[in-house]
Order: structure tokens, then C-alpha cells, then sequence
């Protein structure tokens, strides 16, 4: 049976992957692709922005099945297309992923449901925002770019200072684009952050194995937040108890509430959460698979990933049983130079071969081209290092000892993906 991705990230690298691995799966397709995903489908030139083109090729091609990588593309009503004529398609509609595709959607959701998260106010003018800010005097806060941003759009501030300043980059220096044009400002939350994807066929939940994400570009969780510059799973900060309170308290109210609201929930619902004191609570709702958490997450699941996606369109993921290898896995992002700023495109990539012959090691790619028989950059983040460990130390020095392998002008990344886990554990 022939599969349909559509994206160019590592995302979509891990997800062409999983689905490579799957018996029942012939042959994948993949709009429009990098040169990673070359290796184990074929690169389709189309733009992805394009609905119908989508919609003929995948008739034209026989697809059973179709994968929309990133948010943006759900938001613009792709699986509404789809159903529309009759194509298998997985992931939420258009009104589902408004979850989000508006942060101010997603918190009134979760304030008329009782589901736990910070505080907020959500603000169209300058003044109003800064009035807001100002009236709060000491408490610290973290300021969102209403729509969607690419990962970027969120400001975490110390200061009333840095508050007001994030106001207007929002929505004054238009740093995010329309996104920016309304912003959520939040009470900061403190703790830990970790991230759960769940299956759910609108009656079914079924959490994956957590994973945590490093959204700040330097170590020690310096510096602007990126798309994601790396992640482990499983994620010791969500113990069991933790993960039985996530599906009690935050996910089957959510997947009920927007059942409620006509939004019937079908696909991966992202939650991502601040493990604090009095027990997590929602940071954000997302309405695709994380990247990079998907990555590490693929790498352990055991279970064909084409039956569980099957699975939550045919309203059966009851029947399903997901299982998953015992080992961890780790992923370390390398970037530009730059990112998550401007950057350079065009840098030859060496080191690749050497890095995948090393056992447990994949190479996910999120931003490479080719040129001139070379795999170059042509993205922020460039690669999804990707390594399996027995334990969670054992990953982390696998994967590190593949990055090491790997070298590309201005490459960067961090050092510490993964040293939250091995201080949790020790």
C-alpha cells in the first residue's frame, strides 16, 4: 500500500521511518521532502500549499493513507479536503486544530473546563497589554504570539521590562507576523517541562511514551526559544502517578470539551506541560506530532505505526495495544549558525555516512538539500541526531558520539540534551 508525508522536516524524516518499517507498507511518497527522506521515499515537487494538487496526486498514486506533517497545513482545512473526497487521511480538522492554531482558543477551552494552566489575559492593543502588565507589578510572565509562530512565538520574562518589550515585538515590531497581532500574556510557571502525545480517536486515548523537549537555543536553557533543539523519551519528571493525573485532569477533559464544541478530536493531541507544584498543567496544546520529540518517540515504538494511524481514523485505537523497545532514546539537533535568527543556507555536510554505520544511531534530516553530489544545508535546524541506549546515559553517549562525527560550517548545538533526566535519576 502506498503512503502520502507531507512536510520537509525531521518530523516527517522520523515519520517516513517508522512507516518504512511497517510490512503492510509498499512504497511512501513525500511532498517535498529533503535529502534524507531520498534515502527511503520518493521526493515529490508539489506545492504543499496547494490542496487540490495534493488531493490528485494522491488518487493519481493510489495512497491509502496521508500524514500532514505541521500545523500550518492543518489549519488550512487540508484533512477537511480530504474527507470531503473520501481520502484517508490522519489528523484533525480544520475547527479541531484551532487548539492550536489560537492560543486564545485553547485557553478559554481549558479556563471554561477547569483544565489546569497558568493564568492569563489576552490583549488586541498595545495599551491594554500594557496596562495589564503594569497592574500585576511583581509577578513574572511569559508573553504568546496568539497564532501560529513556528515554535517561536513565546517570550518567557523576568522583568516587567522584558514583558513590555515583548509586547511590543509582538505586536509592534511585528517580530512574529500576524501571529503577533494579538498576544496571551501568562503568569509564569515554574518547574519542570515535559511533553505527552496522545492518539485519540475522539472516543480513545492513548498516550505515547513521554518525552522532553529543549526549546532554548544554549545550554542550560539560555537564550531565545527555538523550534526545539532537542529531546530524550521516556521522561523521568512524568512518573506514573503523573501520567495518570495528565490523562485524568488535562487530556479526556480536553478531548471531551472539544467533542462539546463540535470539534470532534481525531488525531495526535500534543499537550505540552509545566510539571509544578501543585501538578501539571497545560504550557500549550498542540495538533500535530512534536518536533523533535517525535523522533526519540519513533525510535522506541515498537507497535506499526500505520496500524495505529489507521486505527484512530476507523474510530478503533480501543483495540490497539501500543508497545515499546525498554531502551531510551536521545536526540541532539544541530543547527546554523544564527538560528533560530538569520542564518546561511548552502554549507556541505560531511560525516553522515560515518555517523549512521554506528549501531542504534538514526540521522533524521530537517533542513538539507543536495547539490553537486553534497548534502547541504538549506534550514535553521539541520539534523535530528538521533540514538537508542539501553538507559537513558548510554543514549545520550551515542548520540553525542554520532554528532561528533558530523561536522558542517557555523554548526551548532547543545551539549546537555538529556542532563535533567540523569539529575532526576541520580
Amino acid at each position: 500500500m502506498n503512503v502520502f508525508v507531507i512536510g520537509s522536516g525531521g518530523r516527517e524524516h522520523a515519520l517516513c521511518w517508522a512507516l518504512s518499517k511497517s510490512p503492510k507498507v509498499n512504497k511512501i511518497f513525500i511532498a517535498p521532502g529533503n535529502a534524507g527522506t531520498a534515502s527511503i521515499a520518493e521526493n515529490v515537487d508539489i506545492d504543499i500549499g496547494n490542496i487540490p494538487a495534493l488531493v490528485r496526486f494522491v488518487k493519481n498514486n493510489d495512497c491509502v493513507l496521508t500524514i500532514p506533517g505541521s500545523e500550518a497545513i492543518l489549519m488550512d482545512g487540508i484533512v477537511d479536503a480530504f474527507l470531503e473526497e473520501g481520502l484517508r487521511i490522519f489528523g484533525p480538522t480544520k475547527k479541531a486544530a484551532e487548539i492550536e492554531g489560537s492560543k486564545t482558543f485553547a485557553k478559554n477551552l481549558m479556563r471554561q473546563h477547569g483544565i489546569p494552566t497558568a493564568n492569563y489575559g489576552v490583549f488586541d492593543r498595545v495599551e491594554d497589554a500594557e496596562k495589564y502588565i503594569t497592574d500585576l507589578e511583581d509577578i513574572q510572565l511569559v508573553i504568546k504570539a496568539d497564532g501560529l509562530a513556528a515554535g517561536k512565538g513565546v517570550i518567557v520574562c523576568s522583568t516587567q521590562e522584558e514583558a513590555l518589550e515583548a509586547v511590543k515585538r509582538c505586536m509592534e515590531k511585528n517580530e512574529f507576523g500576524k501571529a503577533g497581532e494579538r498576544v496571551i500574556i501568562e503568569e509564569r510557571m515554574y518547574g519542570e517541562e515535559v511533553s505527552i502525545l496522545a492518539l485519540t480517536d475522539g472516543k480513545t486515548i492513548a498516550p505515547l511514551s513521554s518525552a522532553q523537549d529543549h526549546k532554548p537555543i544554549f545550554d542550560n536553557d539560555k537564550g531565545p526559544n527555538t523550534g526545539g533543539m532537542g529531546a530524550y523519551s521516556p521522561a523521568p519528571v512524568l512518573t506514573e502517578k503523573l501520567l495518570n493525573e495528565t490523562i485524568e485532569k488535562i487530556l479526556v477533559p480536553t478531548v471531551h470539551a472539544m467533542n462539546r464544541e463540535g470539534r470532534r478530536y481525531k488525531g495526535i493531541l500534543y499537550a505540552g506541560l509545566m510539571i509544578t507544584k501543585a501538578g501539571p498543567k497545560v504550557v500549550e496544546f498542540n495538533c500535530r506530532f512534536g518536533d523533535p520529540e517525535i523522533q526519540p518517540i519513533a525510535m522506541r515504538l515498537e507497535t506499526d505505526i500505520f496500524d495505529l494511524m489507521n486505527s484512530v481514523i476507523d474510530t478503533k485505537l480501543c483495540d490497539m495495544e501500543i508497545k515499546w523497545k525498554e531502551e531510551a532514546a536521545v536526540s541532539v539537533v544541530m543547527a546554523s549558525k544564527g538560528y533560530p535568527g538569520t542564518y546561511e543556507k548552502g554549507k556541505v555536510i560531511s560525516g553522515l555516512d560515518e555517523a549512521s554505520e554506528l549501531e542504534g544511531v538514526e540521522i533524521f534530516h530537517a533542513g538539507t538539500d543536495k547539490s553537486a553530489g553534497n548534502i547541504i544545508t538549506n534550514g535553521g535546524r539541520v539534523l535530528n541526531v538521533t540514538a537508542l541506549g539501553s538507559d537513558i546515559p548510554t543514549a545520550i553517549k551515542n548520540a553525542y558520539h554520532a554528532v561528533d562525527c558530523i561536522s558542517f560550517e557555523g554548526a551548532q548545538f547543545r551539549k546537555d540534551i538529556g542532563q535533567k533526566a540523569l539529575t532526576r535519576l541520580s
